[in-house]
Order: structure tokens, then sequence, then C-alpha cells
């Protein structure tokens, strides 16, 4: 009977550790491969899989960031209007995956500006040119650094971007950690304003589900309708660490934000993470139900209804440095919000 009992335990301690190598197995960090591509294209690939694509041509506003895909394969950002999916909404042509621009700098408006835009109008919309890339790198973490110039329809240059990706994922969870430092090549003023600063355009599966159009009116007063829809595809909710959900996460303040929705079998979360070290923190979160997902530290005047702004001002030779933690996971479940605690106090410590 005893020797029984210690089988039984032996066995037991076999099950354990066994499951313990399945689960470390399975979290393991993924090699990531980071090589030129094709044009004005840099691809990332983690654990052999498509992860996404830096995308810098010329016939583009800005540099991007896409598509990005889930550590399953699923491709999380929309595809309108690079390469449209069925279902996809077509509002807001300027929202392409993961992008990193501002309404308001001089004046000049950085994030609208798109192929939609008459060429009559185009002198008060701002370009961002990448200048060149200046590392690429894999490994354990991949990385992609590269310097851009904003600049006006003349090509007068107002600021000097220098970004570094830092790409990294298991067999379950992508993670891209951003860098991005400003210098004014002029005097910069960022005036407050609504649409900046981070955004990431969701798949229509991430949206949160609506019947009803809307419409949003930028601040030269155009105006853009956003559909609603009868599809029942859109399954996507927000959480914030502050605890706002839904439409409620929208101008509110918290370390980090995240949606969940279920994208095929899989539950698919996304997440941004702010850092204590950026400006006004911690962000207001520009996060919409139809799709768009932003983190914008300088929209207070408009996220306060008017009881504050936040305009700031870089002299000439002055920088900021603004850092993000993008997270993409797939599973049975939806990342929980202990475990994002977790990955914002490790970004924290970065």
């Amino acid at each position: 009977m005893k020797n029984n009992s210690v089988q039984a335990l032996a066995c037991m301690a076999v099950v354990t550790l066994m499951a313990s190598a399945i689960s470390s197995t399975a979290l393991a960090q993924q090699p990531v491969n980071v090589k030129a591509g094709s044009g004005k294209n840099i691809e990332v690939s983690i654990g052999g899989k498509p992860f996404t694509t830096f995308m810098y041509p010329d016939t583009l506003e800005k540099p991007v960031l896409y598509p990005l895909h889930a550590a399953n394969g699923t491709v999380v950002t929309r595809g309108f209007p690079l390469n449209p999916k069925p279902g996809d909404p077509t509002d807001h042509p300027h929202h392409i995956g993961l992008w990193f621009n501002y309404e308001n700098l001089n004046g000049l408006d950085f994030w609208n500006n798109s192929y939609a835009i008459p060429a009559a109008k185009k002198n008060q919309y701002g370009w961002i040119h990448t200048d060149k890339i200046t590392e690429t790198k894999s490994g354990k973490t991949g990385v992609l650094a590269y310097q851009a110039n904003w600049t006006n329809q003349a090509g007068k240059v107002l600021v000097q971007e220098s970004t570094r990706f830092e790409f990294s994922g298991d067999a379950n969870r992508r993670i891209i950690d951003r860098y991005t430092t400003l210098t004014a090549d002029t005097l910069a003023v960022f005036t407050d304003a609504k649409d900046g600063l981070l955004g990431f355009r969701l798949a229509h599966e991430l949206q949160m589900p609506t019947t009803k159009d809307e419409s949003f009116t930028d601040s030269k007063g155009i105006v853009t309708v956003v559909k609603g829809g009868t599809d029942k595809v859109p399954t996507g909710n927000y959480l914030t660490s502050a605890g706002k959900t839904g439409d409620a996460a929208w101008s509110t303040r918290a370390e980090w934000c995240k949606i969940d929705g279920k994208m095929g079998a899989d539950s698919i979360t996304v997440a941004i993470i702010d850092h204590p070290k950026n400006v006004n923190y911690p962000t207001f979160w520009h996060a919409r139900g139809y799709g768009l997902f932003a983190a914008n530290p300088l929209g207070e005047h408009v996220f306060t209804n008017g009881k504050s702004r936040k305009d700031f001002t870089l002299q000439k030779g002055e920088s900021v440095t603004f850092k993000y933690r993008i997270v993409i996971q797939n599973g049975k479940t939806a990342l929980g919000e202990a475990e994002m605690d977790k990955l914002a106090t490790g970004f924290a410590a970065k």
C-alpha cells in the first residue's frame, strides 16, 4: 500500500514536470527575423511566421507597420485602403496599420493626410518622409531603427524623428516596443488636438458592435460618416487600467488600454501600454468603437471638454521621447488584467 502511494506521488511529480516543460516550451521566446523586402519595405517575421512589414514608400504620407498578425496568423489590422477585405469599413483612409503622427504641428495636419485630400488643399497637411534605415537586427529580439523628417509640402523640415522598434514574441503573443525621439528643426508647436499620437486601426472583427451611423468632424470641419453594420461580425470591447469599458474608455486617462474580441476560434487582445516617462502620463485614450485605437497625451483640451489644455512646444534643437508598448495576444481567453499590469510594470522599467 505504501509502495503504491509512493508510486502515485512519483507519477504525479512526473506529470507535473512534463506539464511544466510543455508550458515552458509554449512560452519560449521565438526567433525574430528582420530583413529588407522589395521596394521600401522591411519585413518582420517571428517564429518563421509573418508578423508585420515596415512600409515607407513615397506614395504614403507617413511610414506604417502594416499589416499586423497575431501569433496564430490572424490579421488584426483593417485591410482598407491598401488591401481591402470583405466587410472592411472604408472611412478614414489615413488609418493604416500602426502609425505615429499628429494633427496640428505648426498648423499643419500630419494625422489626416492621405490620397483622399485634394491637391489644392495639400498645403494644409504635413508629410513624414523616411530618410534612412539605421539598423536592422534579427535574434531573440528583432530591431528596426530609422530616421525620418516631418516636413511641409515644400520640404521644409519641422521635426526630425528617430525611431527604434523592438519586436519579440512567443507561441501566443507578439510585442512591439516603440521608442520615438522628436527633435525640433525650428520652433515646433504641437497645438492641443484630438487626433494623435500613436494610432492603430483594428480589423473589422475587433470593432465594437453597433448598428448606428456615426459622424466625426475634424479640425477643418470635414465630416466623416462611419456606417453602422448588421453583419454581426464585430465583437470588440475596450478596457482600461482605470476600469473604463466600451465607449466610456474614450477621452479617459489610464496606464494601459486593451480591446478584446473573437476572431475565428480564438480570443484576440490588442493592447497599448503607456510609459511613465512620457509627456502627460498617463495618456488620454482616443479609443473609438469603430476601430480607431489611439494614445494621445496632447489632446487634453478636447478630452477634458475644455477644462484644461496641453499645448506642447519644442524650441529649436530640443527633443522629446515617446515610448509605447503594443501587445497582440491570441488564445482561448483574453489577456487578463493581472498580466496587463505585469506587462506594464516590465515596460516601465525599460
